[in-house]
């Protein structure tokens, strides 16, 4: 969590304060992030737009530099600024090797690096999970935390980092199982993989 030196005292960011003060008054908590400088971060479950409100907001609140994944295209004109200043990095979706070679090209130049996704790809009824986040972390060499947004709860957590193994179906199915034991806005829009998991 990042703070800022003024007369010899520390002084929290007006923007982290202002984040949580609107997670205190929601009855929400956020956090903590686990120590780790080059991640992919899998959020979820994801059955609601507010879902990413309560990321954008937690990412304030904890002050972690963040980064998401955007085709290149938007990043023309005045929107590119606000998108890097939030943390987008542009991907080309029809270069060759795909987001996923691109997006490992990104660990390799930096030293910090923290990519969220969706797994999920939707906020309803998803039959199948996009695996590009999983083989990131894998051919980046980087583990993968899990951010869970319980809504019983009310709290957005980081519980479980993953270090991809040679077994990709057995890491599923353990993430599936961690983002089945938050309970998400709308359990009816629950994906398939996490819906088979859910109540159990």
């Amino acid at each position: 969590m990042s703070e800022h030196m003024e007369g010899g005292k520390h002084r929290t960011p007006l923007s982290q304060r202002i984040a949580q003060t609107l997670l205190s008054l929601a009855g929400w908590r956020a956090g903590p992030f686990p120590d780790i400088q080059r991640a992919v971060i899998a959020g979820g479950p994801h059955t609601s737009n507010w879902d990413g409100v309560l990321a954008l907001v937690s990412r304030s609140a904890l002050q972690q530099d963040v980064n998401v994944m955007i085709k290149h295209s938007l990043f023309k004109g005045p929107l590119g600024w606000l998108l890097h200043r939030l943390g987008a990095i542009p991907i080309e979706r029809g270069k060759a090797g795909g987001m996923v070679e691109q997006t490992v090209a990104q660990f390799r130049q930096r030293d910090k690096l923290l990519i969220a996704v969706t797994p999920e790809g939707t906020r309803s009824n998803a039959e199948q999970w996009k695996l590009g986040f999983y083989h990131i972390a894998k051919q980046a060499n980087v583990p993968i935390i899990l951010a869970l947004a319980d809504y019983k709860a009310k709290t957005f957590s980081f519980p479980v980092v993953i270090y991809p193994s040679d077994d990709m179906e057995a890491d599923l199915q353990q993430i599936y199982a961690h983002f089945a034991s938050a309970t998400p806005r709308h359990p009816n829009k629950l994906s398939g993989p996490v819906n088979a998991y859910y109540g159990k």
